[in-house]
């Protein structure tokens, strides 16, 4: 089974190249980023990018999920994915800037789960991973505006 969860869809009065420049500024993810806390990765290819994220509970704490760069296309496309790291899931995120004209872009975010565990991942974990999305588009948004206004 294949399920697909997207992020709301925000339109962002900047270039795609500056949105970009923000989406990739891992060290300042504490600052605005509500549902990826911190990001470590060089961004190669095939290599690791650890996500820490809020626990889906709500409870205190974070836990980090490993993943796998696919795709660095700037500024883009960007594309990871969980690799073996579940066996019998396969977690595929998409994170998209579209350029709408030379000041304006737009963003979303969007996973694909497939695998003979995707249906319980998608009942057990799909309104927080769209809540999660929801928030990073809106916040991606206002943290770009707030960069501008700098």
């Amino acid at each position: 089974m294949t399920h697909l969860i997207e992020s709301v869809v925000v339109e962002i009065d900047a270039p795609a190249s500056f949105v970009w420049d923000v989406l990739l500024d891992y060290p300042h993810y504490p600052q605005w980023n509500p549902y990826t806390l911190a990001v470590a990765t060089t961004l190669e290819i095939d290599s690791p990018i650890d996500l820490t994220l809020p626990r889906p509970d709500g409870g205190e704490g974070t836990f980090v999920s490993r993943e796998y760069i696919r795709e660095v296309e700037p500024p883009r496309l960007l594309r990871y994915d969980t690799g073996d790291t579940f066996p019998g899931l396969l977690g595929t995120r998409d994170q998209l800037i579209t350029p709408l004209g030379p000041q304006r872009c737009s963003y979303r975010t969007f996973e694909t789960f497939t695998g003979k565990y995707a249906d319980a991942v998608f009942e057990a974990q799909g309104a927080y991973v769209k809540q999660g999305f929801d928030s990073v588009a809106h916040a991606l948004k206002e943290r770009v505006a707030a960069l501008l206004r700098v």
